[in-house]
């Protein structure tokens, strides 16, 4: 990826962020199911993920869309018992999914390490894979749904989705979901879908902010390699949008940075 393939926003602040993340994928689903029938959205963790989905959560708006016709997934998962705090979809759903009605059937948490999945979590990727390729029509020419918007967050060492510099899943390019083991920042063993997935999405949305993430935003859009920078592989079909706070674009070149929103 470049910074001429991806378009760049920056904010002025992580609050004002999030709430215009909030607002852009508002239009962005109404869009969708005007469209057609049903939006998919893909939904990640961390402080940027999270604070959008509350952000989301308290506007009038998000009444706009209809919840119960937006399929709803993850980049990726701590592959924790369920109801973890620490879990994505526990976060998630606190934050909004608890809030607005989505139906529960169109929910597609990523297996806990519970039940059958109990200390497996190459088990709990191939149950996700076959959860993604039972949902994919032909129209998708893949494994895995097209999905509309997939959310992503940004590592300070390039890391995106649970895909992190120069480990396997990184190099993996035939599933479209793995597990991963020894995960530099804890928990340690992991869920995610791959590059190839994210790639699959009609648009890629990254959401960060703060000057931890600077050096690294600057490097994926200056043209960094996947491998040492994951972040830089997740491209979207049609779209690839950098969200960013004034912080976290710091270190951009000038040519690189709109007039602040």
């Amino acid at each position: 990826m470049n910074g001429r393939r991806a378009q760049v926003v920056v904010h002025r602040d992580p609050e004002l962020l999030a709430a215009a993340v909030a607002a852009r994928l508002t239009v962005r689903l109404v869009d969708v199911q005007h469209a057609r029938r049903v939006a998919s959205l893909v939904l990640t963790g961390g402080g940027s993920g999270i604070a959008l989905l509350e952000q989301l959560r308290r506007t009038p708006a998000r009444d706009a869309v209809d919840w119960s016709r937006v399929d709803v997934f993850w980049g990726d998962e701590r592959f924790l018992e369920p109801g973890h705090p620490d879990r994505n979809e526990t976060q998630a759903r606190s934050a909004l999914l608890d809030h607005v009605p989505v139906d529960p059937a169109r929910v597609h948490p990523m297996p806990a390490d519970a039940g059958g999945f109990r200390g497996d979590p190459e088990r709990a990727a191939r149950h996700y894979a076959g959860t993604l390729a039972g949902l994919a029509s032909p129209e998708d020419h893949g494994p895995v749904p097209r999905f509309d918007v997939c959310l992503l967050g940004l590592g300070e060492e390039g890391h995106t989705a649970s895909i992190f510099p120069s480990s396997p899943a990184v190099y993996e390019s035939e599933l479209t979901v793995v597990a991963v083991h020894n995960s530099p920042k804890p928990p340690p063993v992991r869920i995610t879908l791959t590059l190839p997935t994210i790639r699959q999405a009609a648009e890629v949305w990254m959401v960060t902010t703060g000057t931890a993430k600077a050096a690294v935003v600057a490097m994926a859009l200056g043209g960094a390699g996947e491998v040492q920078l994951p972040a830089a592989g997740a491209v979207g079909r049609a779209r690839t949008l950098w969200l960013l706070d004034r912080a976290a674009a710091g270190k951009l070149p000038r040519d690189l940075v709109p007039p602040l929103i």
